[in-house]
Formats: structure tokens, C-alpha cells, sequence
């Protein structure tokens, strides 16, 4: 069964409304996964104030609240999972992608120190980090590319594509397979990494 909640967790109120409303209907929860959308693309020194702040809301704030409501809990039961969707940018910085590079990398700060936190509890934390992956993300990226750079979106699009060793974007269910592993029983002895998911594009070892 599926089923969704409308729920803006950059709002102060909103991360305690979606855990009461999940707990309701299916108990407590094993899993949380906290894939917060993407900011508006822009270089450092052209993001202002206010753009900052709401995306300091969206990708660290927000998701730092359902964390501490969560976290604790789970430890109390013996399992849990937590996974933050960040970027591959937190290793290989996009100078288009500022908000994004600068507050993703954050977390991936966060999600290390919490991984340590009810580690004993059975509970683990981690980042998994996707590359170029075929959603409507990627074309608002090559999109803003396009419009800055006076080249087309499908010559863009087979730039970024030939940047990867594996010659094309990722299927945004090979992103969550990685997910589901890291969720599941399995990866009991996997915590506080980020697991990059980018068909081998990122140039660090």
C-alpha cells in the first residue's frame, strides 16, 4: 500500500505533523528516507540571502527535525535506518549548483555524526549520493545550462551524458535499489558512508 501526505517540512511544525501522521496509520517507523528536492541552480556569489535561508530550511533543517523525532525512537526498538538523498556535488562541486554543494555537504556532515549517535542500537545512517539520474531535476539543471551558455538542451544533454564513464544518466530506480539495500537487514554493518551512485563520473578516490 502507498500512500502520500502533502507536508512541507522546511515548515517548523511540519516534520512532528508527518511523523503523528505516519505513526497513526502504520506504527512506528524502521526506515526513513529524506530525499529533499533541489534549490534553484546559481553560482556562490549570486544567491541572496532569502534563497539561502529557504534552502537552508529544505535540505538541512527540515530533515534534521524528522531525524531527531525519529532516531531516538528507533534506538528504542533496537533497529532503524536513515538515509539522506544528498548529491555526488558534495564530492565533485558543480559551481552552478551552489546552495545545493554548500548545504548538502552539511549533511553529509550531520548524517556522520548522527551515525555514531545509536549506532549500538542497532541503528545506522548514511548518505547516498546520485550522479546525473533522468528526472526532471537534470533537465532544470541543463535547462538553466542552456539558457546561460546559448547552446541547446539536446546538445547539453549529450555532453553530460558522454561525461560519464557509463555513456548515459541513471534510471531513477537504480537510485533506489541502493536505497533499498541500505535500508534493509542486510546492510546492518554499513553507517555514517555515502554511498555514490554515479555511474563512475565522480573523479575522487
Amino acid at each position: 500500500m502507498v500512500e502520500a501526505l502533502v507536508n512541507d517540512v522546511s515548515e517548523p511544525d511540519g516534520a512532528a505533523a508527518a511523523v503523528t501522521w505516519v505513526e497513526e496509520r502504520h506504527g512506528p517507523l524502521d526506515v526513513l528516507v529524506l530525499n529533499a528536492g533541489g534549490p534553484p541552480p546559481g553560482r556562490i556569489l549570486d544567491v541572496g540571502d532569502d534563497q539561502w535561508q529557504r534552502a537552508y530550511e529544505l535540505l538541512l533543517l527540515g530533515p534534521l527535525r524528522l531525524a531527531r523525532l525519529v532516531l531516538p525512537r528507533m534506538a528504542a526498538r533496537g533497529f532503524g535506518r536513515v538515509l539522506f538523498v544528498t548529491s555526488s556535488a558534495v564530492r565533485q562541486p558543480q559551481p552552478d549548483l551552489a546552495t545545493s554543494v554548500v548545504l548538502r555537504s552539511a549533511v553529509t556532515a550531520a548524517a556522520k555524526l548522527l551515525s555514531r549517535e545509536f549506532a549500538a542500537q542497532g541503528v545506522t545512517v548514511n548518505c547516498v549520493a546520485p550522479g546525473a539520474t533522468a528526472t526532471e531535476r537534470r533537465r532544470q539543471i541543463l535547462d538553466n545550462r542552456a539558457r546561460l551558455d546559448g547552446r541547446s538542451y539536446a546538445e547539453l544533454d549529450a555532453a553530460d551524458a558522454a561525461a560519464v564513464p557509463a555513456g548515459r544518466a541513471g534510471r531513477p530506480e537504480e537510485i533506489a535499489a541502493v536505497v533499498a539495500f541500505l535500508a534493509s537487514e542486510a546492510a546492518g554493518y554499513v553507517n555514517g558512508t555515502v554511498l555514490t551512485v554515479d555511474g563512475g563520473r565522480t573523479e575522487t578516490i
